[in-house]
């Protein structure tokens, strides 16, 4: 693609996010849809963006954060404002730096929830992997794949791409497989890091919904389904590796995917 086609495109993907908050204006809007029907990279992005903004309006889909992590916030929030006294008298120059940073605390601290979420925000990504749970990792890996607009490295539904692609960037080689036939087509696949460690994951669709398939190498053999704050997730073990299925399709639909995904790739 040539940088002004890189540009021109720049302009719709900035355009998407108004059209779907209903943000254009009629001209703005007639041009991107008439785009939309021309562009599968952009279609694709508004399914994505769509799909994202059904999940967020979502009632109880929330993310609840451990009373540790209130505790945290709260002495964080302490320790702010001891620091911010003490700095405000050092500041003794118009154009020290603190003192513009100290005057942007002093106006948004009318702002009360701001300077919480934002505190929080620091203290739980900041909170070390390892003192989470694997459920707790693999559904922040999932939900955050398609905040960031990242939910693939590699965007296609043809495995012998898929699979090629991960050479290099991992020390194993995943199995891949599209089942588009059994309901549950291929999207795409990226890395990620789980666990402490990288690991590949696979992006599959099921009825508009998403599924992450992330695997490792692992010996433990387990085989669990479990639920959490409305996703599903589905685990098992297969010659060395270990493979975590999240979505939120119903909990049938995704170990039908297991079942299908098994099967598949070890006939």
């Amino acid at each position: 693609m040539s940088g002004g086609e890189q540009d021109d495109h720049g302009e719709w993907a900035d355009l998407l996010h108004g059209f779907i908050d209903g943000e254009l204006d009629a001209a703005n809007a007639a041009r991107f849809e008439a785009h939309l029907a021309t562009c599968p990279e952009c279609a694709n992005e508004m399914e994505n963006a769509l799909m994202v903004k059904r999940l967020s309006a979502r009632e109880g889909v929330k993310w609840q954060a451990p009373e540790a992590v209130h505790a945290r916030v709260r002495a964080a929030l302490s320790l702010e404002q001891a620091m911010t006294r003490r700095a405000t008298a050092a500041a003794n120059q118009a154009g020290n730096p603190w003192r513009r940073g100290l005057r942007f605390i002093r106006d948004w601290s009318f702002v009360p929830s701001l300077a919480v979420l934002a505190a929080s925000l620091m203290l739980v990504l900041n909170v070390p992997q390892q003192s989470q749970s694997i459920e707790d990792q693999l559904l922040a890996s999932h939900v955050r794949s398609m905040l960031a607009d990242h939910l693939t490295d590699v965007l296609t539904s043809d495995q012998h791409t898929v699979k090629p692609w991960f050479n290099g960037k991992i020390d194993f080689s995943p199995p891949v497989v599209d089942l588009a036939a059994q309901g549950f087509p291929l999207v795409g696949g990226r890395v990620d890091y789980l666990d402490g460690r990288v690991v590949a994951a696979l992006i599959y669709r099921r009825h508009g919904h998403v599924i992450n398939l992330f695997i490792w190498p692992a010996t433990l053999e387990t085989r669990s389904n479990t639920e959490k704050d409305g996703y599903n997730f589905v685990e098992w073990h297969v010659d060395g590796l270990v493979f975590w299925a999240v979505s939120d399709v119903a909990a049938p639909d995704l170990s039908a995917f297991r079942d299908d995904f098994t099967r598949a790739t070890n006939p």
